[in-house]
């Protein structure tokens, strides 16, 4: 019996087919091999079509099947993770109204700053134990402001994970966990917040059915599991947003673990069992995967959106004929503090953890007689270090005390210098294992569609790659990492 994991983020969908009985990953794919577009016609403004990630799943679930010579017929539950905070919204015929409003647009930053100040600071955070801030609940109230039209006609809003299971079972529901993250959940009163959706004037009836996050949410149309070759019996069983899942790949589910992920976006995930809150709001608390009005499990969340995305734009740019690999070992040629260059990767849109502040990446110290591309990458990878370290720091305020990181050995964490460095400035042990969104997802649909009897049980199997710890040449990272520190804050205080 196989499961098929989905990861759907905004620059490729993976995938993932996990045996049951095994309790192993037996396949891996991703597609597009190219990044997928985001559409930007203004400063601040990101947008996918949401048609496009159906497409494209479709022909990796093809892709997945072929390639490893599956029998599709064989998989029996779907498992979804996605990208986060995005905004699809549908009419009455499941049709798409417009392009998805995704994760790292920042149009609605001052809509959610208002509505921060006007429902009350201490009321949102006491409730939603978050501001609206540039969230999917201020995104749907951008629509209703610039597109009145489009707002009208909605039948259901949905994140893009509902939308993708939406296709497969022709049902709209959400979870728990999904409406946290859009900031329309209220903790206090474990229901949907009625403060924010009176605030922003949306209907109660544009939400989508809540359902468990393991459960049967829907079973495959047969149409759509005969057109992608597998069971006419499987069920979607799970779905998250990508940090509580990647949280989830790596088995961190109880209170002091954490984890963390360095995509487009770097993520720092911790786990906690009481509700709490940054009185500065530069972090997000969500619904874990396992959170339950009786068991409160919360995912303390901090992001970086300029991550990998950085390293993508120096290699299209700069050096476009060498792989992330080779990239990788160049910049190890480079000593550490990159002879003094540095890069400010906050070039993604409005940064949470600046306090929303949009400061743009930028590069310091660059000399043209002393640097060269090995400066530059290392310096772009050290700068993404450099900021997990300080959003550690914002993270540790809250009482959290880090010691252990877990990783899966993907994207930034491929790099030594990144993980070097992370490890160095921040004294934690980073530990890296061999598993992804997808991985996380296809086990956590095993789970869902009830083919095991706890969460425990389907990673028996997780293996681990790689512990690096903190060495004896941390001080040069530290003193590298005060540099960097102070450039970060001229440049928060020009602005």
């Amino acid at each position: 019996m196989l499961t098929l994991g989905i990861d759907l983020g905004s620059s490729s969908i993976k995938a993932a087919i996990f045996d049951v009985e095994k309790k192993e990953i037996i396949a891996s794919e991703f597609y597009p091999e190219q990044e997928m577009e985001i559409i930007s016609t203004k400063a601040g403004f990101a947008e996918q079509d949401p048609n496009k990630w159906y497409e494209y799943f479709k022909i990796l679930v093809k892709k997945i099947l072929s390639k490893n010579d599956i029998d599709g017929k064989n998989i029996k539950a779907i498992g979804i993770s996605y990208q986060m905070h995005g905004l699809v919204i549908v009419n009455k015929d499941l049709s798409v109204i417009r392009p998805s409003i995704i994760w790292c647009d920042s149009r609605a930053v001052e809509i959610g700053n208002k509505a921060f100040n006007e429902i009350g600071n201490e009321k949102c955070l006491s409730t939603t134990l978050n501001s609206p801030a540039n969230f999917t609940a201020s995104k749907l109230r951008w629509v209703k402001l610039n597109e009145p039209e489009k707002f009208n006609s909605i039948y259901k809003f949905m994140l893009p994970g509902d939308f993708l299971a939406m296709k497969l079972t022709g049902e709209i529901n959400t979870t728990i966990s999904g409406l946290s993250e859009g900031i329309f959940w209220n903790f206090k009163e474990n229901s949907i917040s009625k403060d924010v959706i009176d605030y922003y004037e949306i209907p109660l009836n544009y939400f989508p059915e809540i359902k468990p996050t393991f459960s049967n949410q829907g079973k495959i149309q047969s149409k759509i599991a005969e057109e992608l070759g597998i069971s006419k019996e499987a069920i979607v069983s799970y779905r998250a947003g990508d940090q509580p899942n990647n949280a989830l790949s790596l088995n961190v589910l109880n209170a002091g673990e954490v984890a963390a992920t360095a995509g487009t976006s770097g993520v720092i995930y911790a786990v906690i069992n009481q509700k709490n809150y940054d009185s500065k709001n530069r972090i997000n608390i969500f619904a874990h995967v396992n959170h339950s009005n009786e068991n409160i499990k919360l995912g303390v969340l901090l992001c970086i959106n300029g991550t990998g995305i950085l390293n993508s734009w120096i290699r299209k740019s700069f050096a476009s004929n060498l792989s992330y690999n080779e990239m990788n070992e160049l910049a190890i040629q480079a000593p550490i503090g990159s002879d003094d260059l540095f890069i400010l990767p906050f070039g993604n849109g409005a940064e949470r953890m600046l306090e929303n502040k949009l400061i743009n990446a930028s590069i310091h110290g660059l000399d043209f007689n002393r640097h060269t591309i090995k400066n530059i990458i290392r310096a772009a990878h050290e700068g993404v270090a450099f900021s997990f370290k300080y959003g550690f720091d914002i993270i540790q305020e809250l009482g959290i005390k880090i010691e252990k990181i877990k990783a899966g050995k993907a994207n930034m964490f491929l790099s030594k210098i990144f993980r070097e460095t992370l490890a160095n400035t921040t004294g934690a042990t980073i530990e890296m294992y061999d598993t992804d969104g997808a991985h996380g997802a296809a086990r956590g649909a095993a789970y869902g569609a009830g083919l095991y009897n706890n969460i425990e049980e389907a990673f028996t199997n997780l293996k681990k790659l790689e512990v690096i710890s903190p060495d004896d040449k941390n001080y040069k990272y530290i003193e590298a990492y005060n540099k960097w520190f102070e450039i970060l804050n001229n440049q928060l205080n020009r602005g």
